[in-house]
């Protein structure tokens, strides 16, 4: 297992300190999002690796408090850096609310900003407290998110997805506002995982 640390997160706002936020008890993973020192702490866990797979099943089980300003991005992200080549997001959104999936539309970034798959996002119908499940299905030209085993969501454009090898980041930080006031200094709680299992796509 790996993650990122000593470095700002997507935001600019927090800081990846794993060793200030993450910790195992009763067999969960749990992130402690917290401000110290005046800067919010954050964590990103890379349960399988670096080298990353091309597509695939991938499913969490998790938890979350109601953190107002705090986020979570559990996303396939290119193996190779490249932000070109796509991304997939599930589950994404704020830790106060609801949470939604989309796939970012590969070579859409050439011209121009980045273009998500779908359009539109469509939301959980649940918000912080109880645990869930959430899986990604990656298969060639089309991902699908199912939320409780339900699916949510999924890919309209086949040549939009992406299809290079992505790495699996359970990544929880700082929300992108505009408003600097976020997250407030005495906002904290936890992000809990139960499991995480990640299944090679077979042909």
């Amino acid at each position: 297992m790996r993650g990122y640390a000593g470095f700002a997160d997507s935001s600019g706002r927090g800081t990846y300190v794993p060793d200030k936020v993450l910790s195992v008890k009763d067999g969960h993973l749990d992130y402690f999002l917290h401000t110290e020192a005046g800067t919010p702490r954050v964590a990103s866990v890379i349960p399988f690796g670096y080298d990353g797979k091309n597509y695939g099943r991938y499913s969490i089980r998790f938890r979350y408090d109601s953190m107002p300003g705090y986020k979570i991005a559990f996303l396939l992200w290119p193996a190779s850096d490249n932000w070109n080549e796509g991304e997939i997001d599930w589950p994404e959104g704020g830790l106060d609310g609801a949470l939604y999936g989309n796939s970012a539309i590969k070579g859409s970034l050439t011209e121009g900003p980045m273009k998500f798959d779908p359009a539109e996002r469509t939301f959980t119908s649940t918000g912080p407290g109880d645990w869930h499940v959430a899986t990604t299905e990656w298969t060639p030209g089309k991902v699908k998110w199912f939320y409780d085993d339900h699916l949510i969501d999924q890919t309209t454009l086949p040549a939009g997805v992406p299809d290079t090898p992505m790495r699996w980041t359970l990544q929880a930080e700082t929300s992108d506002r505009a408003d600097g006031t976020y997250p407030a200094a005495n906002t904290s709680g936890h992000l809990q995982v139960d499991w995480v299992v990640q299944y090679d796509y077979a042909p």
